[in-house]
């Protein structure tokens, strides 16, 4: 009987739309990969290459946030990866009071006790951009939209829970840990691999205990990736922070060392009718993104004591369906991220079992955690790509109306305003 294959990464999401990018950044990359809700056993992580796991600490405070990764990442230690990851949002959304990654760096460094932490936020691939130290972003995932440094991004700058003040990453986590934060800069990323190598080992020998990398060319991601995994080993597993461009980077190391092969055949998802979209998000993206389904045909149901009634009545005519707390950060609801999307999660299990819908979009950062684990959710894994950041996954939810779902986890900034009928189409 053959061994289960050792795992090669386990990570953590902060919410549960991050955590469904880097399913998809390893599916492609050629890791069998699984996103839980909470840490798997040995035997559920056995013939896995990588598991997540979907958090929801991004909304949390400090004390919570704690309570919550310190058994999460022992766990995940547990199963013998190299590599431990927390994700966070590409666009860095965090404060000292709300999602702080100061603190989970604090309590993963005290379990992990790595030479130093790795921190890599740059996504070039996602729009997301670092560059000796400041971090920009894309107005949009998968768009066209012009990059913006984040203290002056159109959205970042005005998020109703962690506002962008401040773009340079060094600064903004230092308000956050007491830790000693380094960088290699991007002219450091552009040296030899030797000297990039001494370039970080100086680095940390002169007393940093994180060190943050830049990034602005997909390339590059490949070098970080190498630097990464030379700091890693089974018996001493390393703690690294940061977007899916930490996926990213190590998957372009082990490719380039031909220990990984990349996904290239996934089937066409094909058409869905109708969708049903439940949303939590007040990002102006996905404002314009619900304008847009209203031109063309979706039901546009606003989340009150009548969208239960009403989203099942459009449903039953077969018409995709939006159900949406918000349109755009002025008209958002000031109900908490928790009941907001356990709410939703609720709603769009009654619709699902009701209408028998076989796809499902949950959209918003902050709530999603929450929503997933309403609509009572084990774990997904992905089906195909369709937007960056997001593609179309299977639910697993053994005994509910859940199981065998396609289902979609969308952040706020992603996608083009055409978003939610080109999934209803299956084609981007």
């Amino acid at each position: 009987m053959s061994s289960p294959t050792p795992l090669r990464l386990a990570y953590y999401g902060d919410d549960f739309t991050g955590s469904t990018d880097v399913l998809e950044v390893l599916s492609r990359a050629g890791l069998r990969t699984r996103l839980f809700l909470v840490p798997p056993s040995r035997a559920q992580a056995a013939g896995l290459d990588a598991v997540g796991v979907a958090g929801l600490t991004r909304s949390l405070a400090p004390a919570a946030m704690e309570a919550v990764l310190r058994p999460t990442f022992t766990a995940l230690r547990a199963l013998g990866a190299p590599h431990v990851h927390y994700k966070v949002c590409s666009t860095f959304d965090s404060s000292p009071a709300v999602g702080s990654i100061g603190r989970a760096i604090d309590t993963g460094a005290g379990i992990f006790r790595g030479a130093f932490v790795p921190l890599l936020v740059a996504a070039p691939a996602l729009g997301r951009y670092c560059a000796f130290g400041n971090l920009f972003a894309r107005y949009g995932i998968g768009s066209a939209g012009e990059i913006h440094r984040l203290d002056r991004h159109p959205a970042m700058s005005r998020h109703p829970v962690t506002p962008a003040d401040e773009s340079d990453l060094r600064r903004h986590l230092a308000k956050q840990t007491a830790k000693r934060i380094g960088l290699l800069d991007i002219l450091d990323v552009a040296l030899p691999a030797a000297a990039a190598r001494a370039r970080l080992d100086r680095t940390v020998a002169d007393g940093a205990e994180v060190v943050l990398f830049d990034a602005i060319y997909q390339e590059q991601l490949a070098v970080i990736g190498a630097l990464i995994d030379a700091a890693a080993s089974r018996r001493r597993p390393l703690f690294s922070v940061g977007s899916s461009g930490v996926a990213m980077a190590l998957g372009a190391h082990w490719a380039a060392r031909g220990k990984l092969r990349p996904k290239k055949g996934w089937r066409a998802a094909g058409a869905a009718k109708p969708l049903l979209v439940v949303s939590g998000s007040c990002s102006p993206v996905t404002a314009d993104q619900i304008a847009w389904a209203e031109a063309h045909g979706f039901a546009i149901v606003p989340f009150d004591a009548r969208a239960a009634g009403r989203a099942g009545a459009a449903l039953a005519a077969r018409r995709h369906t939006i159900v949406c707390t918000s349109r755009g950060a002025a008209g958002k609801t000031l109900l908490p991220a928790a009941e907001l999307g356990t709410a939703l999660g609720r709603l769009a299990r009654e619709l699902i079992a009701a209408h028998s819908v076989k796809r499902l979009v949950v959209a918003g950062g902050d709530t999603s955690s929450y929503a997933a684990r309403a609509l009572g959710l084990e774990s997904i894994a992905m089906l195909a790509p369709l937007s960056p950041g997001a593609p179309l996954c299977r639910a697993r939810a053994p005994g509910t109306s859940l199981d065998g779902v396609e289902v979609v986890f969308k952040g706020g900034q992603v996608g083009a305003p055409g978003y939610f009928g080109a999934v209803a189409r299956g084609k981007f």
